[in-house]
């Protein structure tokens, strides 16, 4: 199957009929940033732990948690995972939403599935009452890390996350609404 260019993308909240095809897609997503030097036991089991159809059929029935997709076709592209009233260090409102993932297929990178995902997000943070929506951008994806500002978000400052006992450098962006 070929993506020959604009389609109608879809956004809807995901379903737990979704949990397998969303698995996939995670993981995939995942390998493609994250395991840019290859796959080792950390990845392959951060992989697995935060993708399989149970983890995600959980976090689907965690109040203040939800996951957007993007379909096109029928076929799941990206998805966006945010949460509700969640805390940073860096952001002084616990009222906020957080961005946890803003993931799409490799081949439609670039099609504003992702701007179309964000959106959808930014949507849901504000009818949860979020004063703004933050995010943690891995500093080895550059791609990411030029994506948010062009999107209104500002760059609050360096913060880290740990993946399976490894500590790994971020950025924190927030959008802030009026």
């Amino acid at each position: 199957m070929t993506f020959n260019g604009p389609t109608q993308v879809i956004t809807r909240i995901a379903s737990p009929e979704d949990a397998l095809s969303l698995g996939l897609l995670g993981i995939q997503v995942f390998l493609d940033t994250y395991a840019t030097e290859g796959v080792r036991d950390s990845i392959a089991q951060a992989a697995l732990d935060a993708f399989s159809p149970a983890t995600l059929s959980n976090v689907m029935a965690t109040p203040g948690t939800l996951l957007v997709v993007a379909e096109i076709n029928h076929h799941l592209v990206g998805f966006a995972q945010i949460a509700l009233h969640t805390e940073h260090n860096l952001i002084a409102n616990s009222n906020a939403a957080q961005l946890q993932r803003l993931y799409v297929q490799e081949r439609f990178t670039g099609k504003g599935i992702g701007f179309a995902l964000l959106q959808s997000a930014e949507r849901h943070a504000r009818l949860g009452g979020a004063p703004l929506l933050w995010a943690t951008v891995w500093v080895g994806n550059p791609r990411a890390l030029g994506f948010y500002p062009r999107q209104g978000y500002e760059y609050l400052g360096p913060t880290s996350y740990t993946l399976q006992n490894e500590t790994h450098e971020n950025a924190l962006f927030a959008k802030f609404f009026e």
